[in-house]
């Protein structure tokens, strides 16, 4: 059976496996902080695309990229030098591009608004929002010179849309994406490219003790499951499953969309 994106050409940047999330204060950013980079290279391969996964870590992203037969270049998202390089490379091994899915993203602790410092607004910034400027800045040229319809998929957040108190200026950037998405879809709609957002809700990741202020134990969840009418937070195959729909055919008059995979959350 043919998958619904065999032939097709994708970027996947993010951490691409579940981790315990790495010293913030180093520098490092967490895709999803929940496996949703490996999850989507996966479920993309399974249907047919070649991917080149885009990792921080170049450890954790040669891992992935051999167990799922993806190729792998390491970069920070947050540097346009590493997005040229990152399309060079698509090019180079592939022959081209044709979907971008934006899952790299990081957080700081909740805690009280006066108490977020410049570095914890400049990390969210420049990960969640900076990286998807990069991203389209860099890309978007190589799609119009080549006349060549293109998918962008940003992974945003469901606290863009309905946001919880002590994490203010990441639901500010994860806002920005959700924006953002909606405006490029509007201003590239008749040159065939698409942009989307896809709005997880939080599970059990990475980042959820950051999210919650407080380890993350199936007691200290119960607030933030307990929101969710299906019962249970966003898991890989979930947001997998929504990009590979979105970066699909079956999609093609789908632009400008939050797609909400929140169990119900934002109803």
């Amino acid at each position: 059976m043919v998958g619904r994106l065999e032939g097709r050409i994708a970027i996947v940047t993010g951490k691409h496996r579940r981790l315990i999330a790495e010293p913030l204060a180093k520098g490092y950013w967490i895709g999803g902080g929940s496996g949703f980079g490996a999850g989507i290279t996966t479920k993309f391969i399974q249907e047919g695309a070649k991917v080149l996964i885009a990792d921080l870590s170049e450890e954790n992203g040669k891992k992935v990229a051999q167990s799922t037969g993806a190729e792998f270049l390491s970069a920070d998202v947050t540097k346009r030098s590493d997005w040229e390089a990152l399309l060079q490379k698509a090019v180079d091994s592939f022959g081209g591009l044709d979907i971008i899915v934006n899952n790299a993203g990081t957080t700081y602790k909740n805690k009280p608004t006066e108490d977020v410092t410049d570095d914890d607004f400049d990390m969210v910034f420049n990960v969640n929002v900076k990286s998807i400027y990069l991203s389209t800045n860099v890309l978007l040229p190589y799609f119009l010179k080549n006349d060549r319809p293109g998918v962008f998929i940003n992974i945003a957040s469901t606290a863009g849309i309905r946001p919880r108190p002590g994490l203010t200026w990441y639901n500010a950037s994860k806002a920005a994406v959700s924006n953002a998405t909606k405006t490029m879809a509007v201003e590239y709609g008749s040159k065939k490219i698409r942009f989307n957002a896809v709005c997880p809700v939080v599970g059990s990741t990475g980042l959820t003790h950051l999210f919650i202020g407080k380890p993350d134990t199936e007691e200290n969840r119960k607030a933030f499951v307990s929101t969710i009418p299906l019962g249970r937070g966003s898991t890989p195959k979930d947001v997998a499953n929504a990009c590979s729909y979105l970066a699909s055919d079956e999609a093609e008059f789908i632009t400008g969309v939050n797609f909400e995979v929140d169990g119900g959350r934002c109803v």
